[in-house]
């Protein structure tokens, strides 16, 4: 009796969450990698327009520090155990770490095409959770594109400035 207590019961069969919580798994390693570099950026920006983008940077990895947990949360309400090793997240990241110090505007554009990278991915993934009727899993998702194309429209405002 104890272990039919312990069984998830939330209409989604195990091996349909276990395909969720894996797609959680490299969102959530994404979303680290994205905010340590985001936060990293913050702290070593220089040059003309230091504070606009200091600022920029800390709402952008305040966000994300939110979301991180939002994730392994999601992933502990599907019935797993979120991966929560640097090692981990490294592997299962589909961005990397910024390896040297760059100027304001190639902070921008890295930071962009990890977004794109980001929105991609998530445009995949979304057909997957509401095919299998996982509507929170699927409003998780369309609430992180809205965040990740709005920094898009953002960064690529910034690096158009004066192109027409």
């Amino acid at each position: 009796m104890e272990n039919d207590i312990l069984d998830l019961k939330i209409g989604l069969e195990k091996k349909d969450r276990q395909r969720l919580a894996d797609i959680l798994h490299v969102l959530l390693a994404t979303n680290y990698m994205l905010y340590l570099k985001t936060q990293n950026f913050h702290w070593n920006v220089t040059g003309e327009g230091f504070v606009s983008f200091h600022l920029l940077f800390q709402n952008q990895y305040e966000e994300l520090a939110k979301t991180i947990d939002e994730i392994a949360e999601r992933i502990r309400a599907l019935g797993f155990f979120p991966e929560g090793s640097f090692s981990c997240f490294s592997k299962l990241s589909l961005i990397k770490e910024a390896k040297a110090l760059l100027g304001p505007m190639k902070m921008m554009e890295t930071l962009l095409e990890d977004c794109q990278t980001l929105v991609c991915f998530l445009r995949e993934k979304l057909p997957i959770a509401e095919e299998l009727n996982d509507g929170a899993t699927a409003d998780f998702i369309n609430k992180r594109l809205f965040v990740h194309e709005k920094n898009i429209w953002m960064l690529r405002s910034i690096l158009t400035q004066g192109v027409k």
